[in-house]
């Protein structure tokens, strides 16, 4: 075990300082140094009393309600996964631009939202306060820490599960996002990786993959109403459809319901997230549970290891997600 001089000469204060922290609530001494010494006693062994001040850059509504519905669920989740890691100490803010003029307030942040974050900005985030970790996006690779679902394996497998169901002719619909880093790419890491994998199988999607708009119901109608008109008269119409998002494939459902398209005998359709709507759409949907108190606690677990260990080299975690099969497309039992 460590001793206190030993503490004290790593955390740059006097024994006495030391002491009186751990031993005297009343001490008044500056909120950053009192965080730096109790970190020290953890990374020492000294005495587990680090309690990190974290804060939750948490990324206004985005005013499209099923989208706004993920985040709010996951940003109770990460409260309630904090409070049972002993970390009480969560403040909410709402703009990376005050994150970084509160960074003396905080040991370390977590994001929340899909809000997407100037280069710039983030890099004076880093400057200011340099162990983040970003859930369900990594803006910044090589700034902070990120957590994730492994949307490009969720690609595969529901590519796996299409084709092993007979689906051979696949389309995709999507939205425009951003690829993992500071370069503005107008892709989403789901089409990417569907264009991939579906090279990789042989498959040709050569006019079947649908991604010009937003992240919303209206779009994923839009979408859907043209892939029927590009290929239903042509007699070219998939047979089996990935969709990037549960928020799309509302209106995937409502489009291919008012053309008279049957989901799943002639189209079998499959979307990622599994919210709760995905159990009352017509037909109910089938999608790729995203496990959102896995990412919370992951992520939590992620930024404490990252400041107890003062870690210079950024983690990246994928986590697996799992079909929950629904009537718009059953997997084969083989």
């Amino acid at each position: 075990m460590a001793t206190l001089k030993e503490v004290a000469e790593k955390a740059g204060v006097s024994q006495s300082t030391v002491s009186r922290l751990l031993n005297d609530p009343s001490f008044s001494i500056k909120e950053e140094t009192k965080r730096r010494v109790l970190r020290v006693c953890e990374e020492l062994g000294y005495r587990d009393v680090f309690r990190p001040a974290l804060a939750v850059l948490d990324a206004p509504p985005s005013g499209e309600e099923l989208q706004d519905a993920y985040f709010a669920e996951l940003r109770t989740i990460l409260a309630d996964c904090a409070q049972e890691s002993g970390l009480d100490h969560l403040t909410f803010v709402h703009s990376i631009g005050e994150l970084t003029e509160r960074a003396d307030e905080f040991d370390g942040f977590v994001t929340i939202g899909a809000t997407v974050f100037p280069a710039n900005d983030l890099r004076a985030l880093h400057e200011a306060l340099p162990h983040g970790v970003c859930i369900d996006t990594n803006p910044a690779p090589h700034l902070f820490d990120s957590v994730c679902p492994d949307l490009s394996q969720t690609m595969l497998d529901a590519l796996d599960a299409l084709l092993a169901s007979g689906r051979r002719r696949i389309a995709f619909i999507g939205g425009v996002g951003s690829l993992m880093g500071l370069h503005d790419y107008p892709e989403d890491i789901r089409e990417a990786s569907f264009r991939q994998w579906a090279a990789h199988l042989d498959l040709d999607v050569d006019g079947l993959v649908y991604s010009r708009g937003t992240f919303t119901v209206e779009s994923g109608y839009e979408q859907a109403s043209r892939l029927a008109a590009d290929h239903r008269d042509a007699g070219t119409m998939p047979d089996g459809l990935i969709v990037a998002a549960d928020v799309l494939a509302v209106g995937v459902l409502q489009a291919l319901n008012a053309l008279h398209v049957r989901v799943p005998d002639e189209l079998a359709v499959v979307s990622v997230n599994n919210q709760s709507i995905a159990r009352y759409t017509s037909p109910s949907l089938s999608s790729y549970a995203i496990d959102q108190r896995e990412l919370a606690r992951t992520a939590l677990a992620t930024l404490i290891d990252g400041l107890r260990h003062e870690r210079k080299v950024r983690r990246h975690v994928l986590l697996t997600t799992k079909l929950v099969a629904r009537a718009s497309f059953a997997p084969s039992s083989e």
